[in-house]
């Protein structure tokens, strides 16, 4: 009998908690409902699918109630799961071998619970205003005689009803608790996948400034390089003059202490004059450039970033509607001067307040040649 009884347990639907009946679907965790049971659990998972004469017509999913597995089902809902006929095969030997055998009668009869008041009655009615079962006596003599009772039969159904129906309840808030756990994890991954997208982003704007600082560092440096490498031309062509005049100078007198040593008057005299006029030649530099004070200096290629250092520490993501029509109305000032950053809250685009930064300030920036004029 206790195989029997443990054979009976595994026949046991989860949902009416009764044992199936056919026809036995067979899930895909290889878990069995009866149909009617899923196809009760199914449409409470899915109350608003269309339905077509009480069946539903597209596909859906639940969960197994014994494993909360999940259970995707097609156009054909309940009806496309397979049928477990080792199952139902089952069951059939199972009522035949209970029918047959005579034994299990009499035991069910002393299985059945018995008045602890009147100890040879049995319970067999339900007390409604208590809320318990009682057996006839207690109503006739015992303390529920002024109650209202009801055959337990029919109690019995519509409790076990009322269990069948919460517990199909409770799997369909189950499956919709789960659902709503499913869709939290989803934001949870897209949040981390938007905010991968958005630091890119950032950083791509960023970059994209810092290309803009050092193209503007490269021309402004540029600038700086080529009127230095034009005075130093300059200089330099002015030393070689210099240089090739003294040179000249040089050969000048030494022709002179020559002619000095010259006995002869004559050729001393006639010596003497074309020498003095490349003396006073020589003696004059009226013909070569003087560099004038200062020439040297490269101080007028100041530059001032403050406006700017500020602008690059405003950089911030653009605030809301109201927060920006706030600093508008404050902030003329600053719009005059075009000064400052966005960037799209969210991630989407990160700028400065221009698509060109501003020219660097710059003062006493004068011509890169300064040529004094020759001096008599």
């Amino acid at each position: 009998m206790n195989t029997m009884d443990n054979l009976e347990k595994q026949l046991i639907c989860p949902i009416c908690l009764e044992m199936f009946t056919k026809p036995v679907v067979i899930l895909p965790c290889q878990h069995n409902l009866c149909r009617k049971c899923a196809n009760d659990v199914f449409q409470a998972s899915n109350p608003y699918l269309p339905t077509r004469g009480g069946s539903v017509t597209s596909g859906g999913r639940f969960r197994c109630p014994s494993c909360r597995h999940e259970v995707v089902l097609d156009r054909h809902g309940v009806y496309g799961l397979q049928r477990n006929l080792l199952v139902e095969n089952i069951i059939d030997m199972f009522k035949q071998e209970s029918s047959s055998s005579s034994k299990p009668a009499p035991e069910r009869k002393e299985e059945t619970p018995m008045c602890d008041v009147h100890e040879d009655e049995k319970i067999n009615i339900y007390c409604v205003t208590h809320g318990v079962p009682t057996c006839s006596m207690c109503k006739v003599f015992g303390a529920h005689k002024d109650c209202e009772v009801a055959p337990i039969t029919s109690i019995y159904q519509t409790k076990k009803t009322e269990l069948s129906d919460g517990i199909a309840m409770m799997v369909g808030n189950n499956d919709r608790m789960q659902g709503i756990i499913s869709q939290l994890e989803e934001a949870c991954r897209a949040i981390e996948e938007n905010g991968r997208r958005q630091k890119t982003l950032v950083c791509e704007k960023f970059d994209q400034l810092y290309s803009v600082l050092e193209e503007k560092k490269r021309q402004m440096s540029q600038k700086v390089t080529a009127e230095q490498e034009e005075k130093l031309n300059y200089i330099r062509g002015l030393t070689r003059k210099y240089g090739d005049h003294l040179e000249e100078s040089c050969k000048v007198v030494e022709k002179g202490i020559q002619t000095m040593e010259e006995p002869e008057m004559a050729l001393f005299l006639e010596n003497t004059k074309p020498l003095l006029k490349k003396i006073a030649e020589a003696s004059s530099i009226a013909h070569l450039d003087k560099v004038e004070r200062g020439y040297e200096k490269m101080d007028h290629y100041n530059c001032d970033f403050k406006k700017e250092g500020k602008a690059l520490r405003s950089i911030d993501f653009i605030q809301d509607e109201d927060d920006e029509d706030e600093e508008d109305e404050d902030g003329e000032a600053d719009a005059e001067e075009g000064e400052g950053a966005q960037t799209v809250l969210g991630g989407s685009v990160v700028t400065s307040a221009s698509d060109q930064p501003s020219v660097p300030q710059q003062t006493n920036s004068s011509s890169s040649t300064a040529k004094s004029a020759a001096s008599t």
